[in-house]
């Protein structure tokens, strides 16, 4: 498989990225998108948060309350700690397992992780990181997805810094334009995508 690494502060557009990544052919592992999975009812990650975290996490349909367990761990950082020591170490087991399926294929498979950088992970042929300024990206999560300008700034804060991340980038998606703009910078990058080593 040749793996790719996506990354990219929140609200930077890497899930429009993954997508069209997706529609190209890859096959894309979305560490967000399994970490819904783990968290469902009936999980032992759902059992350990509601343990540590209380009732209150519980929305009334039974499943996690996402904006509320975010509005106690974004506030505190002991609180993130916790419940990163829950979450992660079951996202990585499955998130191994999945690239282990790939392995021995030609695919393209791309790790889309939003604190790769923080991970310290680097067995990917390449990363590619979406790039936004960091004030857009709170007017966007403000705009688009409902967020007060409180929270978007405090989840930014406890991600890599823009700087960090283009440090670790083999390339730069700009996504300071349309959605549109941006989706043509990932049919370009395509062909070089294609053209990195396999991992070993």
């Amino acid at each position: 498989m040749i793996l790719i690494g996506l990354t990219g502060g929140i609200g930077s557009g890497k899930s429009t990225v993954s997508a069209r990544l997706a529609e190209l052919g890859a096959r894309v592992v979305d560490a967000d998108a399994i970490t819904r999975e783990v968290q469902q009812p009936g999980t032992d990650v759902f059992a350990a948060i509601v343990d540590r975290f209380g009732e209150g996490v519980v929305a009334p349909d039974g499943t996690l309350d996402r904006p509320g367990l975010a509005a106690i761990v974004f506030a505190d950082p002991d609180e993130l700690e916790a419940l990163n020591g829950i979450v992660h170490p079951a996202v990585g087991v499955e998130i191994a397992e999945r690239l282990a399926e790939a392995a021995d294929t030609d695919d393209v498979v791309v790790l889309d992780v939003p604190l790769l950088v923080e991970s310290g992970r680097d067995d990917m042929a390449a990363t590619m990181v979406v790039d936004l300024d960091p004030e857009e990206a709170v007017h966007r999560l403000v705009e688009y997805r409902g967020f007060t300008e409180d929270d978007a700034r405090a989840r930014i804060s406890r991600q890599a810094s823009r700087e960090d991340r283009l440090a670790k980038a083999d390339r730069v998606l700009d996504n300071s334009g349309t959605v549109e703009e941006l989706r043509a910078q990932v049919d370009a990058a395509w062909p070089w995508i294609q053209a990195q080593a396999p991992v070993p």
